[in-house]
């Protein structure tokens, strides 16, 4: 790798372009530590802590993803994989015998819908969400008494379903975690006749026809999707390359979501010691003592996408968990979302700086 000369090295010596003269030795010092300081150390990494060998980060985030002493241990079995915009660097299965899981795992991603629901809007919109979009996509419309769609149903069949779209004056404005946002807003910008397979040609027609396999086992926006990781790590790829709109608008419009510290938040799936923000169908992981400002969309059965705060890598933990979950059906539940969490924030902060947690 070769780094230009910063300019103001060559400048003082002689601002001729054609000139013959040298720089003197200690400029030639300078210059070198300049070069080694922007190329970022000998193996020209990039990114968080950039300057790490690659094989450092896998090996560091291969020992936290394994290890029997962290939050990864009670997850098990699981699949995890690293990556950038270029494709998968590290992944595996745990345990890596007879693996339960692997990219290929076909599962319900529950609550991980609400990202993919998040970035069609903003394809669609191209980039430009209308306030009433802002609003229903960071949970405040006042759409709160959400339970669940049928499978057969479509999307305006579900919104009439039970109490899903009824509105609630109270709530119109406060952060509330649930599906009838997202319903109600696919239902108003015309997705209303579609069930299922329609939506998951409507989800592939802004994000990619390559999004496959994807179906959606009820219309339900906001935690339908059946999916697996090879499918996922594609529409992560695509926004950490910028193919997708949703690059910029990552952390966009973020709202603050813990009742505890903020009036603006009636409830929330993540435990309350955590203040975490809302964005366009995602969280952001900002909590002023754990944060590390990481983009997700965890499931309640375990399925945990991200991408770090520099937009340079992203992951997943894979698993399905419905074990102790007081309702299986239920997308939006807490269920075991942040349990994947914990794990997966683990081996991000491995392989951002190449040390096991």
């Amino acid at each position: 790798m070769t780094c230009p000369l910063p300019a103001n090295v060559n400048a003082p010596v002689n601002e001729s372009h054609n000139s013959n003269r040298r720089l003197p030795a200690l400029g030639v010092a300078m210059c070198l530590v300049l070069i080694v300081a922007a190329c970022g150390g000998s193996d020209g990494g990039t990114g968080p802590g950039g300057g790490i060998d690659l094989d450092a980060r896998i090996a560091a985030a291969t020992t936290t993803a394994q290890s029997t002493s962290n939050a990864c241990a009670p997850i098990q079995p699981f699949y995890w994989e690293v990556g950038d915009e270029t494709g998968r660097l590290a992944s595996g299965s745990v345990p890596s015998s007879n693996p339960t899981y692997t990219s290929t795992t076909l599962m319900s991603i529950a609550s991980a819908s609400k990202w993919l629901y998040g970035a069609y809007v903003v394809q669609l919109r191209q980039g430009q969400l209308s306030d009433s979009d802002v609003t229903f996509l960071t949970f405040r419309s006042g759409y709160t008494h959400f339970t669940r769609c049928l499978a057969g149903q479509t999307v305006d069949e579900c919104v009439a379903y039970a109490n899903n779209g009824v509105h609630s004056a109270l709530a119109d404005g406060l952060f509330s975690y649930g599906g009838g946002h997202m319903e109600k807003h696919a239902s108003l910008i015309g997705l209303g006749s579609l069930t299922g397979a329609g939506l998951a040609d409507a989800i592939r027609s802004q994000l990619g026809a390559d999004l496959t396999p994807l179906v959606y086992s009820q219309p339900q926006l906001a935690g339908g999707v059946v999916t697996n990781a090879d499918t996922y790590a594609i529409f992560l790829r695509k926004i950490l390359s910028g193919s997708l709109l949703m690059k910029a608008a990552l952390g966009t419009h973020a709202v603050c979501t813990n009742p505890s510290t903020c009036a603006q938040a009636l409830n929330t799936p993540v435990p309350q010691s955590e203040s975490y923000h809302y964005s366009i169908g995602h969280w952001v992981e900002d909590d002023p003592v754990n944060g590390d400002g990481a983009f997700s969309s965890a499931g309640a059965f375990g399925f945990y996408p991200w991408i770090d705060a520099s937009k340079t890598w992203y992951g997943i933990v894979v698993r399905r968990d419905t074990t102790g979950t007081s309702d299986p059906g239920d997308p939006d539940s807490a269920g075991h979302g942040f349990a994947s969490a914990q794990c997966g924030q683990l081996i991000r902060a491995a392989w951002i700086d190449g040390a096991a947690r």
